[in-house]
């Protein structure tokens, strides 16, 4: 059985001062119930993914979706984690919830308040989504880690910083577009291209405007199952869906060959019955513009070590063959851990019911989502397509 999205709410990703992760949460649950015209007492289960970890001292959150409404009172709610792939894995679990037929309406809420804590926490934190016992002790935190990512594809297919650059500025020129994004201005291609003090090495061949950004922010859908969805006044269905992990240990795979992700999306695209060229965009995962540049590889646009091809000759552009992070991605519209994946279904959706406002794509229709836990570990493919617009 297939579920269908039939209300969003996406708050402004921002460092949000004075807000806790409470305030965050009721906010987008109350609009999205609104915008899917349903109330709290229609709703059979809740899902909350965060990842914290000790971002906040708050844990056990599930059930702060209840302050938005009393109404939710005695529901289930279940916190959902899997590190940078959490959103994705709660609206998973949303859909099986309805597949399983234990619920007909499920709201789902992804959320982090990243910034409460000091740098140096941030960067430990994160570093707990890679194998410890090996990388626990990467210099430069998460960063680090994809920063030897960069340098491992960049000995084996050469240097591609100019790639690296033209992806920051396409998505920081994208996220002008975006009213929820953190940073909405347009580097340009040069400014993110050259090593100066504003923008400096970070790891390995990084550099700063090669790393999304440490963000506050929630947003939430609401799920229905297709009979429901059906007289709803608007719906988004999920053509396909697919969860591939691999080896949590980079010792352990190649790390620049991105095989969990590549088979996630061979996988959803087979269950969808489409090609790449089907689709009228992607909202992919650019935690780092090295994972934007392999991810092309991984989902077939182009072949091994030619990812670059496809940012350096348009492809990946707004009026290109396929349009990548129109949004903005995470690189301009920031990376609040537990939200992401949520975000990219709400954006996503957005442009195939034609709703999306400066960032939309021309006559969208079918929409790819690509969300990842780690470093191409937890790995999540959605298709979506409008079932009433």
């Amino acid at each position: 059985m297939s579920g269908c999205i039939v209300g969003w709410a996406h708050g402004k990703f921002a460092k949000h001062e004075g807000r806790d992760l409470e305030s965050l949460i009721v906010e987008v649950s109350g609009a999205a119930l609104a915008d899917a015209g349903v109330g709290a007492l229609d709703i059979d289960a809740v899902f909350l993914g965060t990842m914290n970890g000790g971002f906040v001292r708050q844990e056990f959150p599930a059930s702060l979706v209840f302050q938005a409404d009393p109404a939710f009172r005695f529901k289930p709610a279940t916190r959902v984690e899997n590190a940078c792939a959490t959103g994705s894995a709660a609206v998973h679990q949303g859909l099986n919830a309805i597949a399983a037929g234990r619920a007909r309406l499920v709201l789902v809420v992804g959320v982090e308040k990243m910034t409460e804590a000091a740098p140096e926490t941030v960067g430990d934190i994160l570093l707990g989504a890679s194998y410890r016992k090996e990388e626990g002790d990467t210099p430069g935190g998460f960063a680090g880690i994809f920063g030897r990512i960069a340098e491992s594809y960049f000995q084996r297919y050469g240097d591609q910083s100019d790639a690296l650059a033209r992806i920051a500025a396409k998505n920081h020129k994208n996220g002008v577009q975006n009213p929820y994004a953190q940073m909405r201005r347009d580097l340009g291609y040069e400014f993110c291209r050259a090593v100066s003090d504003k923008n400096p090495i970070v790891a390995g061949p990084l550099k700063r405007t090669d790393c999304s950004l440490v963000s506050d922010g929630a947003a939430a859908v609401v799920l229905a199952d297709m009979e429901t969805a059906l007289a709803m006044r608007k719906a988004v269905v999920f053509r396909a869906r697919e969860q591939v992990n691999d080896f949590l240990p980079m010792s352990r795979r190649d790390i620049v060959a991105f095989e969990g992700p590549e088979l996630a999306w061979r996988r959803a695209l087979a269950g969808a019955r489409l090609a790449l060229d089907d689709l009228d965009l992607v909202e992919t995962h650019d935690c780092f513009t090295i994972a934007e540049l392999i991810e092309y590889e991984a989902m077939g646009l182009a072949q091994k070590g030619e990812g670059a091809r496809a940012i350096l000759e348009g492809w990946t552009e707004k009026d290109g063959r396929l349009p990548v992070n129109p949004s903005g991605g995470l690189k301009s519209k920031g990376h609040p851990i537990g939200a992401t994946g949520v975000s990219m279904h709400v954006l996503a959706a957005m442009q195939v019911t034609g709703k999306a406002g400066g960032m939309q794509i021309q006559g969208a229709r079918l929409a790819g989502v690509f969300n990842m836990g780690g470093a191409a570990v937890a790995n999540f493919v959605s298709v979506l397509e409008p079932l009433r617009a």
